[in-house]
């Protein structure tokens, strides 16, 4: 007969495991050999259940096995083990599966925690969003407003589903305050159009009026009345761009057409004309001191003042008109250019693509660098030198894109 601390083999070949409470079971027979090779192929046995029972403590505490799957995994091999043709201290797996067991059920309550509270966070973000929306539903900042609405949008989009219920009501809610505001907005552009149609609608007759006066030869009278008609046309508004511009360029036209008969007619008043020069010389000097621009609106409003004064004044003479309006233009053209850079300061939707553009680099960046910062750590040079390239590729990306960003901020 052979045994050792956990089992035996008697004379018959029978093989047998002590058990915890001091007995022993039958577990096997052996015919083929020696007992001590018994013992030992029983053993074995042994220690393969145990490298599993090891295993699966390994799945259960470091990777992310699910709990319900883990359980299933475990009671399998708890009945393995009970019943198992082996021999060693099986009572010690059976302690370590029961530990193991009562670790499953804490993570399965954590993390049925962790699911009760990152459902109520993700309530609680819908939740201000919706308020955010509701508020926003009422705001008369179309273009602000409409761009965060499109950012709550995106936000809403990445956050998790709730409850079936409780997502359908905060996602009704959420759009019907983008509803809202949509109509609002609809409203507002269709009222403004309404008043840009009407402006459109009475500089038409004022340029009727304007193109009637053009062949006049009643010079005193129908200056006047073109003063009239410019002071109209003023408080008539603004029609949509191309109607304000043909309107113009028709209007301006017909009192070009008058003045310039006017000034054929009274070529011989060369000394009134002359004074006309030096009137609008003078008046060239006070626009050309606008100039550089510090306060656009400012410049606006004294140019409007010039152009006023210059259109009172009158012809000048055929030959210096064209050097005077050119200096007059440049001056219109620095404030439509200062207008213009303005707005493309100001336009939200560029500023938000180049802070979004810039924001994902920078990302990219710091990704990049934490990555090089592992290889380098690990010695992987072959990746070193990889992430190093591609790291001063996003670099250079970065600096040209926040070079842009900060032309927003000029």
């Amino acid at each position: 007969m052979s045994s050792d601390p956990w089992g035996r083999v008697d004379e018959q070949g029978n093989v047998y495991v002590r058990t915890a409470e001091g007995g022993e079971r039958l577990v096997g027979s052996w015919q083929a050999g020696s007992p001590d090779e018994a013992l030992a192929y029983f053993e074995r046995k042994f220690q393969g259940l145990e490298a599993e029972v090891g295993l699966l403590e390994h799945r259960v505490r470091k990777t992310d096995l699910a709990a319900k799957e883990a359980q299933v995994a475990l009671d399998h091999l708890r009945e393995q083990v009970v019943d198992a043709h082996a021999v060693g201290d099986l009572d010690s797996l059976v302690k370590r599966l029961d530990s193991l067991g009562g670790e499953i059920e804490t993570r399965q309550t954590e993390r049925k925690a962790a699911r009760a509270k990152a459902q109520q966070e993700t309530r609680t973000a819908k939740e201000a969003l919706v308020a955010e929306a509701e508020q926003l539903a009422e705001s008369t900042q179309w273009r602000e407003a409409g761009d965060r609405l499109r950012a709550l949008v995106d936000n809403w989009k990445a956050l998790p589903r709730l409850d079936r219920k409780s997502d359908d009501e905060l996602w009704h809610r959420f759009s019907h305050a983008r509803s809202v505001f949509s109509k609002h907005r609809k409203a507002h552009f269709a009222a403004l159009d309404a008043e840009r149609e009407q402006a459109r609608v009475v500089k038409e007759k004022l340029v009727a009026e304007a193109e009637a006066l053009s062949d006049s030869t009643e010079w005193g009278a129908t200056a006047a009345a073109y003063r009239d008609l410019m002071a109209r046309w003023k408080a008539a508004g603004r029609a949509q761009r191309d109607a304000e511009e043909e309107l113009w360029a028709r209007f301006r036209g017909a009192q070009d057409v008058f003045f310039q008969a006017r000034s054929a007619t009274f070529s011989e008043r060369d000394a009134e004309q002359t004074e006309n020069q030096h009137l609008k010389e003078a008046l060239l000097v006070e626009a050309e001191a606008i100039l550089p621009i510090t306060d656009l609106k400012a410049a606006k409003a004294a140019l409007r003042d010039v152009n006023e004064r210059w259109e009172a004044i009158g012809h000048v003479p055929r030959e210096a008109r064209p050097k005077l309006d050119a200096r007059l233009n440049a001056v219109e053209r620095a404030i439509r250019d200062a207008e213009e850079a303005e707005w493309q300061r100001s336009n939200p939707e560029a500023r938000a693509r180049a802070a979004g553009m810039t924001g994902l680099l920078q990302s990219a960046v710091d990704k990049l660098q934490a990555d090089l910062d592992k290889a380098r750590a690990a010695g992987n040079a072959s990746r070193v030198a990889k992430l190093e390239s591609e790291l001063a590729g996003r670099q250079a990306l970065l600096e040209q894109a926040q070079k842009s960003l900060e032309e927003f901020s000029g």
